[in-house]
């Protein structure tokens, strides 16, 4: 079994400091955060960038510094979102791919967020995969119900996107599929054998489904976008908190953890 993979999802786009006081916002803070997840154990960190107020923005120039400020700390692989917030434009949610990272997240599918909707259009997610091909840099498919697999083949079978894919489970968000262990199962079930994936399980969850990945060869993502919780009503310290509880438990079950580049050629990115 390859070693495992883990992911810190720091921030989000909906995170305030209300819900959790130690939400990383500023591009500082954002790159402290990712050095102490670095140190941790993690070997990526998925980036939702702020404004000065505090607010999701998409901006090229706020990546473009969060992303410098980790890379002069350490050498852990920084992977934008091109998701953004559901009111963001396909154009400005682009915008980080400008940055040329190893790693990008290409959601295939339109998916109710709650009482929002995350639009994505088939025209807007081909212009993602292409540029993104463009640059070079690899996309973590994300997907949030089923069809969602299928329209990653499809951008396959167009030349948009090269296998082996990784594939980012994102299970338990209100509106689409749940979090549930028969979910992971029926997500890895139809995926491609030659797929590697990462589960990112929402809320309460988070940690169940990360266990699941562990002993089935799959990789996990933890941290504040996902959870703000250590256990039921206590709320976690930092992001570097839920990485190393992923740790302990991968290194208990003999399962060796991944160094970022240990990661990049498990999925053969090119730095």
């Amino acid at each position: 079994m390859e070693k495992l993979i883990i992911t810190a999802a720091l921030t989000g786009a909906e995170v305030t400091r209300e819900q959790q006081p130690n939400v990383p916002l500023t591009p500082d803070e954002i790159a402290e955060a990712a050095y102490e997840c670095h140190k941790a154990g993690a070997s990526i960190v998925h980036i939702h960038a702020r404004d000065e107020e505090g607010k999701p923005t998409q901006s090229f120039d706020v990546y473009k510094e969060i992303k410098e400020k980790i890379e002069a700390k350490c050498d852990i692989i920084v992977q934008p979102s091109t998701g953004g917030a559901t009111w963001h434009t396909p154009e400005e949610r682009l915008q980080p791919v400008e940055l040329k990272p190893e790693m990008a997240t290409l959601s295939c599918g339109t998916v109710n967020f709650g009482d929002e909707v995350f639009m994505n259009s088939g025209e807007y997610i081909e212009k993602f995969a292409k540029r993104m091909q463009e640059l070079g840099v690899k996309p973590e498919i994300e997907v949030f119900d089923r069809g969602m697999i299928q329209n990653a083949l499809n951008l396959v079978k167009k030349g948009l996107v090269a296998e082996p894919l990784h594939f980012d489970f994102v299970l338990g968000v209100p509106g689409a599929c749940p979090g549930t262990p028969e979910d992971l199962m029926y997500m890895i079930s139809n995926a491609p054998a030659n797929a590697t994936w990462t589960v990112a399980g929402i809320g309460r969850s988070e940690l169940p489904l990360a266990v699941m990945a562990i002993v089935l060869g799959g990789n996990v993502r933890v941290g504040f976008e996902d959870n703000v919780y250590y256990s039921k009503g206590v709320k976690a310290d930092s992001n570097a908190q839920l990485v190393e509880r992923i740790v302990r438990i991968s290194n208990e079950m003999g399962r060796e953890v991944a160094t970022p580049n240990e990661a990049r050629a498990i999925l053969g990115l090119k730095k």
